[in-house]
Protein backbone atom coordinates (compact mmCIF):
# COMPACT_ATOMS: atom_id res chain seq x y z
CA UNK A 1 0.00 0.00 0.00
CA UNK A 2 2.81 2.43 0.85
CA UNK A 3 4.41 1.77 -2.54
CA UNK A 4 1.16 2.69 -4.29
CA UNK A 5 0.87 5.86 -2.21
CA UNK A 6 4.44 6.85 -3.07
CA UNK A 7 3.88 6.13 -6.75
CA UNK A 8 0.60 8.04 -6.98
CA UNK A 9 1.87 11.00 -4.95
CA UNK A 10 4.93 11.51 -7.11
CA UNK A 11 2.94 10.73 -10.25
CA UNK A 12 0.84 13.81 -9.41
CA UNK A 13 3.98 15.84 -8.74
CA UNK A 14 5.52 14.74 -12.03
CA UNK A 15 2.29 15.39 -13.93
CA UNK A 16 1.83 18.97 -12.73
CA UNK A 17 5.43 20.17 -12.29
CA UNK A 18 5.20 22.89 -14.93
CA UNK A 19 8.07 25.35 -14.81
CA UNK A 20 10.82 23.12 -13.46
CA UNK A 21 11.99 22.05 -10.04
CA UNK A 22 11.36 25.29 -8.14
CA UNK A 23 7.78 25.44 -9.36
CA UNK A 24 7.32 21.83 -8.20
CA UNK A 25 8.28 22.64 -4.60
CA UNK A 26 4.75 23.61 -3.47
CA UNK A 27 3.43 20.39 -5.01
CA UNK A 28 6.10 18.31 -3.25
CA UNK A 29 5.39 20.13 0.02
CA UNK A 30 1.66 19.53 -0.37
CA UNK A 31 2.14 15.79 -0.86
CA UNK A 32 4.96 14.89 1.55
CA UNK A 33 4.47 17.48 4.34
CA UNK A 34 0.81 18.53 4.35
CA UNK A 35 -0.89 15.53 2.77
CA UNK A 36 0.84 12.37 3.93
CA UNK A 37 3.02 13.95 6.66
CA UNK A 38 6.00 11.86 5.59
CA UNK A 39 8.31 14.81 6.40
CA UNK A 40 8.21 17.74 8.79
CA UNK A 41 8.71 21.26 7.41
CA UNK A 42 12.26 21.25 8.80
CA UNK A 43 12.99 17.94 7.03
CA UNK A 44 11.45 19.33 3.84
CA UNK A 45 13.78 22.34 4.00
CA UNK A 46 16.74 19.97 4.46
CA UNK A 47 15.46 17.92 1.53
CA UNK A 48 15.45 20.97 -0.77
CA UNK A 49 18.97 21.86 0.39
CA UNK A 50 20.24 18.34 -0.29
CA UNK A 51 18.45 18.26 -3.64
CA UNK A 52 20.21 21.48 -4.64
CA UNK A 53 23.61 20.12 -3.65
CA UNK A 54 23.27 16.87 -5.61
CA UNK A 55 23.05 16.38 -9.39
CA UNK A 56 19.63 16.01 -10.98
CA UNK A 57 16.23 17.75 -10.84
CA UNK A 58 14.75 18.70 -7.47
CA UNK A 59 11.60 16.64 -8.04
CA UNK A 60 13.53 13.46 -8.88
CA UNK A 61 15.97 13.91 -5.99
CA UNK A 62 13.03 14.56 -3.66
CA UNK A 63 11.26 11.41 -4.85
CA UNK A 64 14.37 9.34 -4.24
CA UNK A 65 14.96 10.87 -0.80
CA UNK A 66 11.36 10.46 0.38
CA UNK A 67 11.12 6.96 -1.09
CA UNK A 68 14.21 5.79 0.78
CA UNK A 69 13.04 7.38 4.03
CA UNK A 70 9.58 5.81 3.84
CA UNK A 71 10.17 2.41 2.22
CA UNK A 72 13.87 1.91 1.56
CA UNK A 73 15.39 1.33 -1.89
CA UNK A 74 12.19 -0.16 -3.41
CA UNK A 75 10.32 2.93 -2.20
CA UNK A 76 12.91 5.17 -3.85
CA UNK A 77 12.53 3.27 -7.13
CA UNK A 78 8.71 3.46 -7.07
CA UNK A 79 8.62 7.16 -6.12
CA UNK A 80 11.21 8.10 -8.75
CA UNK A 81 9.38 6.10 -11.42
CA UNK A 82 6.14 7.87 -10.55
CA UNK A 83 7.90 11.24 -10.77
CA UNK A 84 9.51 10.77 -14.20
CA UNK A 85 6.82 8.72 -15.96
CA UNK A 86 4.43 11.63 -16.73
CA UNK A 87 7.28 13.74 -18.11
CA UNK A 88 8.44 10.99 -20.43
CA UNK A 89 4.95 10.52 -21.85
CA UNK A 90 3.80 14.16 -21.93
CA UNK A 91 7.03 15.61 -23.35
CA UNK A 92 7.11 13.02 -26.12
CA UNK A 93 3.56 13.96 -27.17
CA UNK A 94 3.97 17.72 -26.72
CA UNK A 95 7.27 17.80 -28.64
CA UNK A 96 5.53 16.49 -31.74
CA UNK A 97 2.57 18.86 -31.36
CA UNK A 98 4.79 21.85 -30.57
CA UNK A 99 7.01 21.34 -33.60
CA UNK A 100 3.90 21.17 -35.76
CA UNK A 101 1.83 24.01 -34.23
CA UNK A 102 4.40 26.24 -32.49
CA UNK A 103 3.46 29.33 -34.54
CA UNK A 104 -0.24 29.19 -33.61
CA UNK A 105 -1.48 32.22 -31.67
CA UNK A 106 -3.50 30.02 -29.28
CA UNK A 107 -0.45 27.99 -28.27
CA UNK A 108 1.64 31.11 -27.74
CA UNK A 109 -1.15 32.56 -25.59
CA UNK A 110 -1.30 29.44 -23.42
CA UNK A 111 2.47 29.45 -22.91
CA UNK A 112 2.46 33.16 -22.06
CA UNK A 113 -0.34 32.73 -19.51
CA UNK A 114 1.53 29.90 -17.77
CA UNK A 115 4.61 32.04 -17.07
CA UNK A 116 3.11 34.22 -14.29
CA UNK A 117 1.56 31.15 -12.68
CA UNK A 118 4.96 29.46 -12.63
CA UNK A 119 6.55 32.56 -11.04
CA UNK A 120 3.81 32.54 -8.37
CA UNK A 121 4.51 28.87 -7.60
CA UNK A 122 8.24 29.55 -7.25
CA UNK A 123 7.58 32.58 -5.01
CA UNK A 124 5.18 30.61 -2.81
CA UNK A 125 7.72 27.82 -2.33
CA UNK A 126 10.49 30.30 -1.58
CA UNK A 127 8.48 32.01 1.15
CA UNK A 128 7.54 28.68 2.76
CA UNK A 129 11.19 27.60 2.81
CA UNK A 130 12.38 30.95 4.24
CA UNK A 131 9.96 30.80 7.17
CA UNK A 132 11.60 27.72 8.72
CA UNK A 133 15.19 29.03 9.09
CA UNK A 134 14.05 32.56 10.00
CA UNK A 135 11.41 31.68 12.60
CA UNK A 136 11.45 27.90 13.08
CA UNK A 137 8.81 25.36 12.11
CA UNK A 138 6.45 26.08 14.99
CA UNK A 139 7.29 29.67 15.82
CA UNK A 140 5.27 32.74 14.98
CA UNK A 141 6.70 35.19 12.47
CA UNK A 142 7.43 37.79 15.14
CA UNK A 143 10.38 40.16 15.12
CA UNK A 144 11.52 39.00 18.57
CA UNK A 145 11.66 35.38 17.38
CA UNK A 146 13.65 36.13 14.23
CA UNK A 147 16.91 34.26 13.78
CA UNK A 148 19.02 37.21 12.65
CA UNK A 149 22.02 35.00 11.94
CA UNK A 150 20.07 33.19 9.22
CA UNK A 151 18.69 36.48 7.92
CA UNK A 152 22.24 37.83 7.63
CA UNK A 153 23.49 34.73 5.83
CA UNK A 154 20.50 34.92 3.47
CA UNK A 155 21.14 38.59 2.61
CA UNK A 156 24.87 38.01 2.03
CA UNK A 157 24.15 35.00 -0.19
CA UNK A 158 21.56 36.99 -2.14
CA UNK A 159 24.06 39.80 -2.76
CA UNK A 160 26.77 37.34 -3.81
CA UNK A 161 24.40 35.64 -6.25
CA UNK A 162 22.70 38.71 -7.71
CA UNK A 163 25.39 41.41 -7.59
CA UNK A 164 28.67 39.50 -7.61
CA UNK A 165 27.30 36.73 -9.89
CA UNK A 166 29.20 34.18 -7.81
CA UNK A 167 28.94 30.47 -8.56
CA UNK A 168 25.90 29.08 -6.66
CA UNK A 169 27.86 26.03 -5.49
CA UNK A 170 30.56 28.25 -4.02
CA UNK A 171 27.89 30.38 -2.31
CA UNK A 172 26.37 27.26 -0.71
CA UNK A 173 29.79 26.12 0.49
CA UNK A 174 30.59 29.54 1.96
CA UNK A 175 27.17 29.72 3.65
CA UNK A 176 27.69 26.28 5.19
CA UNK A 177 31.14 27.25 6.47
CA UNK A 178 29.83 30.55 7.87
CA UNK A 179 26.88 28.90 9.63
CA UNK A 180 29.04 26.08 10.96
CA UNK A 181 31.68 28.49 12.24
CA UNK A 182 29.08 30.66 13.93
CA UNK A 183 27.18 27.85 15.61
CA UNK A 184 30.43 26.29 16.73
CA UNK A 185 32.62 29.17 17.86
CA UNK A 186 30.60 32.31 18.60
CA UNK A 187 29.68 32.99 22.27
CA UNK A 188 26.10 32.31 23.37
CA UNK A 189 23.69 34.97 22.12
CA UNK A 190 19.97 35.01 22.88
CA UNK A 191 17.81 35.93 19.89
CA UNK A 192 14.19 35.55 20.97
CA UNK A 193 13.53 31.82 21.13
CA UNK A 194 16.85 31.03 19.44
CA UNK A 195 20.04 30.51 21.42
CA UNK A 196 23.50 30.09 19.97
CA UNK A 197 25.90 28.04 22.08
CA UNK A 198 29.63 28.08 21.77
CA UNK A 199 32.57 25.95 22.70
CA UNK A 200 34.86 28.78 23.81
Amino acid sequence: MIYLQLFLSFLQIGMFSFGGGYAAMPLIQGQVVTGHKWLTMAEFTDLITISQMTPGPIAVNSATFVGIKIAGVPGAFVATLGCILPSCIIVTLIAKLYLKYRNMAVLQGVLASLRPAVVALIGSAGIAILINPFWGSGAQSALSATNWIMVGIFVICLVLLQKAKMNPILVMVLASIAAGAFWGFVPAVSLGNWRVKCHL
